[in-house]
């Protein structure tokens, strides 16, 4: 009797398991990316030509992400629109299933949408951090320790693109679940785009995950040709294939987030009512509308170009630096698709744990589109080196000193925020002031690398490393997890352990100041980035030691992060409404938040940042019902 317990729960889990969009999905994309490969090898053989490996990648690459969404589901909605049916949006558990089966399919509820990112980009932050540490341990010494330079460049560059999908992934993550519950709105505008913006994302973790399988690529995450037309690895067109795909969810996601913030805020909230993170937001998703497709077009013409032998980059009839400047006219403006988000978490959060109005809300909130602006005419800083005319380099050299004065308008308000405020100090207060002591490192750094003859010296040296290292952590991954700590309670109805959250910060935050600043140093006597040895004449074995174990006291801090919150979720203790006392709409309705978000929209009456003024109201809110 047993036995036959057992065997049924076991069947009645792999039913489970398979009806999961995940599980599904993988199941299409093996069978498209095998369906490809079998059509190449086929027709090519029918012509009597040799396999080709680059079309095969690619034809079967794209029709993989293709049936990747078809099996799961993405696609079920639209195409039965297209065949005429009425279909409802569906709201809710699903029917017949676990409740947990939900974050595995596709679901079109934005706080859902929204962990799903999150979690994903936690894990892929995860794997990419192992592939830091496994090549930062080979720079330990001069010479080659246990890897040879393939398997180096491999790492690095896998490092660095699976990092960037990880922190568009977290953006994704903070904007789906947060800014319909700050504007007062039920879901984003278009539910299922948004799901569908996240799952076209997986299928292009995939690619990469199979690229670095079959042999890795050695371009660095930035592509370049001719080395990335030329090589012979075949990992190197995965690469680009995921790379590209990734651009799809950045453009639906943008779209969707531009338009839930102009049509759907709460009666009452004009754009300088909005919260301050929604103004991040919104910056950042314009630059993703309006630049993901250049690197777009670069990314796909280097495919075709491996693929089907055309020549867009390779001399004498093609021009590599077209490449570059498509390629950055998007990279450098997306670095602050990272940034201006979290710039908007630590703006959000100081006045809550200052106690006092946030400093300059208009300067502040229009900083973040002058930011934007501004950085759409810096993108050849990156190019000095490469052989640019000279008349060019003064006017990119001022456009990138420009950014400093919008930046530093965030600098000014925060300061001013804190500035005899009645400060506490619970764990997301410690990340966000962590979050500007590190963007302080990447912020004093960076005008030395916008000028030409300084960033000449410096180009390509590990100073570069610590820059946009600090520059990452500083404003994305610090504010980051932040939000993760102060939203937990929000998204789950249970509060974190304070201890181990603390206990992340301190082994975290000295750690990342070594390892910045020991990469500058590093660079300062000259040594290369993207290199997989060095002299040891340069002297610099100590500070490469201490680098790497920064690394990894950075690794087991963010291991204890992901264990508090999980032991958390299942055991920690029940989180009343509104633990920090925040005026934020969100804070008003019950945690974890009902299904539809608010049972009326709520009403906006005064100012978000009036923390510690008499009789001051933000919002009016109807609380929701929960379970609704």
């Amino acid at each position: 009797m047993k036995t036959d317990t057992l065997w049924s729960r076991l069947l009645g889990f792999i039913y489970i398991l398979f009806t999961l969009g995940l599980i599904r999905g993988l199941i299409g994309m093996a069978v498209g990316i095998g369906i490809g490969f079998a059509f190449v090898a086929g027709l090519r053989s029918a012509q009597g030509l040799e396999p080709d490996p680059d079309l095969a990648v690619f034809i079967g690459g794209l029709l993989g992400a293709v049936l990747f969404l078809l099996f799961a589901g993405v696609f079920s909605d639209w195409l039965k629109l297209a065949g005429g049916r009425d279909v409802p949006l569906r709201h809710g558990p699903p029917e017949h299933r676990p409740a947990w089966t939900r974050y595995f399919s596709v679901d079109y509820n934005h706080k859902v949408i929204g962990i799903q990112y999150t979690v994903t980009a936690i894990i892929v932050l995860l794997f990419g951090g192992l592939l830091a540490i496994i090549f930062r341990l080979e720079l330990v010494y001069p010479g080659m320790q246990f890897l040879n330079p393939q398997q180096y460049n491999t790492l690095f560059s896998a490092h660095g693109i699976i990092m960037i999908v990880s922190i568009l992934l977290g953006v994704g993550g903070m904007i789906n679940y947060l800014v319909p519950l700050m504007i007062g709105a039920k879901d984003m505008a278009y539910p299922r785009l948004n799901a569908f913006s996240y799952w076209v994302a997986v299928p292009a973790a995939v690619l990469l995950f199979i690229g670095l399988v079959v042999g890795g690529w050695d371009t660095g995450w930035v592509g370049y040709p001719t080395l990335s037309t030329r090589s012979a690895l075949i990992g190197v067109q995965f690469f680009l294939l995921g790379f590209y795909i990734v651009g799809f969810s950045s453009i639906a996601g943008s779209i969707n987030m531009v338009v839930t913030t102009f049509t759907m805020r709460a009666p009452g909230m004009g754009l300088f009512r909005m919260p301050i993170f929604v103004w991040g937001a919104l910056a950042a998703s314009l630059i993703q509308m309006t630049a993901t497709q250049t690197v777009g077009v670069a990314l796909l013409l280097v495919l075709v170009q491996r693929a089907f032998g055309l020549n867009f980059f390779s001399p004498p009839d093609g021009d590599p630096l077209l490449y570059q400047h498509l390629f950055w006219f998007y990279s450098h403006p997306v670095v602050y698709v990272f940034v201006l988000p979290g710039l908007g978490i630590i703006s959000e959060l100081l006045p809550v744990f200052a106690r006092k109005p946030l400093f300059g809300y208009r300067w502040i909130a229009l900083s973040s589109i002058a930011i934007a602006l501004v950085g759409f005419l810096v993108w050849a800083h990156h190019m000095f080196v490469s052989g640019m005319d000279d008349s060019l380099r003064v006017p990119f050299m001022m456009a990138t000193l420009l950014v400093a004065v919008p930046t530093g308008v965030k600098f000014f308000s925060w300061v001013g925020t804190i500035w005899q405020g009645k400060l506490i100090f619970p764990t997301p207060m410690l990340f966000v002031l962590g979050a500007i002591s590190v963007f302080l490192i990447g912020g004093l750094t960076g005008p030395i690398l916008a000028t030409v003859p300084t960033d000449m010296h410096l180009h390509d040296s590990y100073w570069i490393v610590g820059h946009f290292h600090a520059t990452m952590f500083g404003g994305f991954v610090f504010p980051f997890f932040a939000a993760l700590y102060y939203w937990f309670p929000k998204a789950t109805g249970r509060m974190y352990n304070e201890s181990l959250g603390k206990l992340h910060f301190y082994l975290m935050t000295p750690a990342f100041w070594v390892m910045s600043l020991g990469q500058m140093r590093i660079g300062l006597l000259g040594m290369r980035r993207r290199i997989a040895d060095y002299d040891p004449s340069l002297g610099i074995e100590q500070t490469q030691l201490l680098i790497t174990i920064a690394g990894l006291i950075i690794g087991w801090s963010v291991l204890i992060m992901v264990y508090n919150l999980v032991a958390s979720l299942r055991s920690g203790k029940v989180a009343v409404r509104n633990p920090w006392g925040s005026r934020s709409p969100e804070w008003q309705i019950p945690s974890p938040v009902p299904e539809m978000n608010y049972d009326q929209p709520p009403v906006v009456v005064g100012d978000p940042y009036d923390y510690g003024l008499a009789d001051s109201t933000y919002v009016q809110v109807a609380p929701a019902t929960p379970g609704d």
